[in-house]
């Protein structure tokens, strides 16, 4: 067994969503969401993108937020498994309208309060740290049908409220924080990433950098809050990650693919800088995006994050004549196909060394400790004749992407943690499908609904077992 590059106290563990795992939409006081708004179906990306406005729930539609894998009633269940696998970290997010039913009152509710302390001292009691998203693409309906969502200057209060809730009723039991998942997602599925609607012929390119001002100043008031409360306290901000490369070596292609990381990454140039970049000046100017601040707004960004969280997935690929007819569907984040790397059964590019050029262009360019906090394969998984999982392609994948965070961490890089993503099966975010799998536990449950939600270990769960255990230095 080759000698581990990773540190002494590596987090190890896997991540969730509340909006994709809890389900009991209609229990414990909680509100309805953007997500729960968001049908299984031919309506699903319409709805998601902000271009179908749907503020009510239709009868003869399944959403599949509503129950989900129910870890509402089975965390600890749920927490057991993760604990015999071993976790020393587990991801999950706290639905804002748990605590929020409206989003805008005063004082929270309690029954959603104790509800997340004993999940949280659930995981304490197996020595598993918390790392909790405050908003993981779940704003309460209310906030957008009354205010429009991001879009209102007041949900920068309303946010301020809760995440210092969060930070006093969960002190002492979490100390790693995010506040928004993959933050740069508001500009690719607006209603999903932000409670963004739009009107006909509205700027929607306004709309959504002035959203993006009023939650990178919510981000940052948390941060500032969190730091106040305890000092203990460490904040990360959290990308929807990977590289764009250009399609060829022509200059045009090069500059595309800058254009489109800048794109992505302007969210945390803010977040983990304090100070919009100035490749922005000219970018606003010529979209015809002008930015309304507040005084002190400037100020307040100053309060950057602690650490600098990401997802990743798949590279990305950019040219100067992308357009929507030549760049792939698959993702939310548009790319063209990459003919030098394989793909998923859903299209999603699988480049383990892509992992590490992205991990590198991050450190270089922020300075500031990486935590990887969602990598996975989503794919279909079969019971066979003896009730085993044999999921070698989920393995596969995994073991490829972990050595390459071990190249990474080689390369001088501190890294955090790593927490897979979906380490249970659960609703995914793009699709609406159960069947699109990520888990090292099976949830008998299909894409209508249907099914007993018990759970089954997978072979990739002995397997991860095995990886923690040898922190990293046994992936076979």
């Amino acid at each position: 067994m080759a000698a581990s590059p990773f540190p002494d106290g590596f987090l190890w563990g896997g991540a969730i969503a509340a909006n994709q795992a809890e389900g009991a939409s209609f229990e414990g006081g909680k509100g309805l969401t953007t997500v729960d708004m968001i049908p299984h179906g031919a309506h699903r990306l319409a709805v998601k993108t902000g271009q179908e406005k749907r503020f009510q729930l239709k009868e003869d539609e399944f959403y599949p937020s509503h129950q989900a894998i129910d870890f509402y009633h089975r965390y600890k269940e749920d927490i057991a498994l993760m604990a015999e696998m071993g976790f020393t970290v587990f991801r999950t997010s706290i639905a804002w309208s748990r605590l929020y039913p409206n989003g805008d009152e005063m004082t929270p509710n309690a029954e959603g309060i104790a509800f997340y302390r004993d999940v949280f001292a659930e995981c304490k009691k197996y020595g598993i740290e918390p790392l909790v998203t405050l908003c993981h693409f779940d704003v309460p309906m209310h906030l957008v049908v009354e205010y429009g969502s991001w879009r209102n200057r007041k949900m920068v209060e309303f946010f301020a409220r809760y995440a210092r809730t969060c930070f006093e009723a969960f002190d002492g039991l979490v100390k790693y924080w995010l506040t928004f998942n993959e933050i740069n997602i508001l500009l690719h599925s607006p209603f999903s990433g932000a409670g963004l609607v739009f009107e006909e012929g509205e700027h929607q390119e306004q709309v959504k950098y002035q959203a993006a001002h009023h939650e990178l100043v919510a981000s940052a008031l948390a941060t500032k809050i969190a730091h106040e409360v305890n000092p203990e306290n460490q904040v990360g901000c959290m990308l929807a990650g990977g590289n764009f490369y250009p399609r060829t070596c022509k200059p045009e292609d090069v500059w595309a693919a800058l254009q489109k990381d800048r794109e992505n990454l302007f969210f945390i140039d803010v977040q983990a800088r304090g100070a919009y970049p100035s490749y922005t000046k000219r970018v606003f100017a010529e979209k015809g995006i002008v930015i309304a601040k507040e005084a002190g707004d400037d100020q307040i960004l100053k309060n950057t994050v602690d650490f600098v969280s990401f997802s990743y997935y798949a590279s990305r690929c950019a040219s100067a004549d992308m357009n929507d007819n030549n760049s792939s569907a698959a993702n939310i984040v548009k790319s063209l196909k990459n003919p030098h790397i394989e793909v998923s059964e859903w299209g999603w590019g699988i480049d383990p060394l892509g992992l590490r050029i992205t991990m590198n262009m991050m450190y270089d360019r922020y300075q500031k400790p990486l935590f990887l906090v969602e990598n996975g394969l989503g794919a279909k998984d079969e019971i066979n004749a003896q009730g085993e999982i044999i999921d070698d392609y989920r393995i596969s994948y995994l073991r490829e992407h972990i050595h390459a965070m071990g190249e990474a961490i080689r390369d001088g890089i501190p890294v955090i943690g790593y927490t897979s993503w979906g380490c249970i099966d659960l609703v995914s975010a793009s699709t609406g499908e159960m069947s699109k799998r990520y888990g090292f536990v099976y949830v008998d449950r299909d894409d209508s609904g249907n099914g007993t939600l018990d759970r089954k270990r997978k072979q990739s769960f002995w397997w991860y077992k095995k990886v923690i255990a040898s922190n990293g230095g046994d992936l076979a």
